[in-house]
């Protein structure tokens, strides 16, 4: 299994749109981060994690030739908006599966609505092929998918296990009914946005915290915002099994 980190900002992404901050000025490339997404391929499936506004510039940096399905974290403008840009894998393969939770499918109808139509679909939309995901875990070509429920503030929304591979973004809080999906882990990626307190975000010392608490080989760090300070001084203060993730970096599982 291998994981390519398409994305590891926050919902605007580094550089900030206009700012002076130091971070967003960094010629280091490990301090420019799109917004969050991943890729997994397993065996011979290939399977995306969110797909924003950042995806057509992700898929031209690190080209696949297939997508075999998405895992819609939440619905937030970062984690979705790049769903009409999946047509150069739909004119290929046809309708592209996708699995959320159905409060996340119906803000998807709501939004796509020209992709999800059924009367009077545009014909150069995508098209997808719609999968409610409950509690319980589910086979994507026969590879057991475990989601895992967790909130942002005080919005559910979903991680997900494959393997020895956990990925969860805009956590805030982890029910400790779900921590047993977090057990002997290879690799564990977990948000961790800032070194201040925010309302629906772990910061890095909640982010710590999770990570010991879970005991992975390895962990990841994602969704950062340019607060959370340059890569390379940041990554000097982590134990030495926690990484910070940043754009196109592949890991192995």
């Amino acid at each position: 299994m291998e994981i390519t980190f398409l994305g590891t900002g926050t919902s605007q992404g580094i550089p900030v749109i206009g700012s002076n901050d130091p971070v967003c000025l960094s010629n280091d490339p490990k301090d420019k981060r799109l917004r969050v997404s991943a890729l997994v391929k397993w065996d011979d499936s290939t399977f995306l994690i969110d797909c924003g506004p950042d995806f057509r510039q992700q898929m031209l940096s690190n080209p696949v030739e297939k997508i075999d399905a998405i895992f819609y974290t939440h619905e937030h403008s970062d984690h979705t908006a790049g769903l009409d840009d999946i047509r150069p894998f739909f004119f290929k393969q046809g309708n592209i599966p996708i699995y959320a939770n159905e409060r996340v499918i119906k803000s998807l109808q709501k939004r796509f609505d020209y992709i999800f139509s059924l009367d009077d679909k545009y014909p150069g939309a995508p098209g997808v092929e719609e999968h409610v995901v409950t509690d319980n875990a589910f086979l994507v070509n026969q590879k057991k998918i475990i989601p895992i429920r967790v909130l942002h503030m005080d919005l559910e929304i979903l991680g997900y296990r494959m393997g020895k591979l956990a990925y969860v973004t805009d956590a805030k809080t982890i029910p400790e009914t779900e921590f047993y999906k977090f057990e002997n882990l290879d690799v564990l990626v977990i948000n961790a946005l800032r070194k201040t307190s925010h309302y629906s975000h772990f910061n890095l010392e909640e982010a710590l915290a999770f990570i010991k608490k879970v005991s992975p080989k390895r962990a990841f760090l994602t969704h950062i915002s340019h607060k959370l300070g340059f890569h390379e001084e940041v990554q000097k203060e982590l134990p030495e099994n926690v990484f910070l993730a940043y754009d196109n970096l592949k890991i192995k599982i």
